[in-house]
């Protein structure tokens, strides 16, 4: 499993607000930022999870796909973001 998704999951996220929080990610990546937070992960496994992401960026395109969910989106997302 995913290590992003096995930390939510440890922490009671369910797999509906998983799957809404990869969705949003795919369609709008900052607004994901917010909804991480508002997750109520405590802080330090926020850091932590932010820092599995920063040194691997792979693991959002693994979890994204783990989760079913289309990746070029995340792509589209992040070259709008540049524009």
């Amino acid at each position: 499993m995913n290590p992003i998704i096995e930390l939510l999951k440890t922490h009671g996220i369910s797999n509906e607000q998983i799957n809404d929080l990869f969705e949003t990610l795919t369609q709008n990546p900052l607004a994901a930022m917010s909804s991480i937070g508002e997750l109520g992960l405590p802080q330090d496994q926020l850091q932590v999870l932010m820092g599995q992401v920063m040194q691997n960026p792979q693991l959002i395109k693994d979890a994204v796909e783990e989760l079913g969910l289309d990746f070029s989106k995340v792509e589209q997302a992040k070259s709008k973001l540049h524009q």
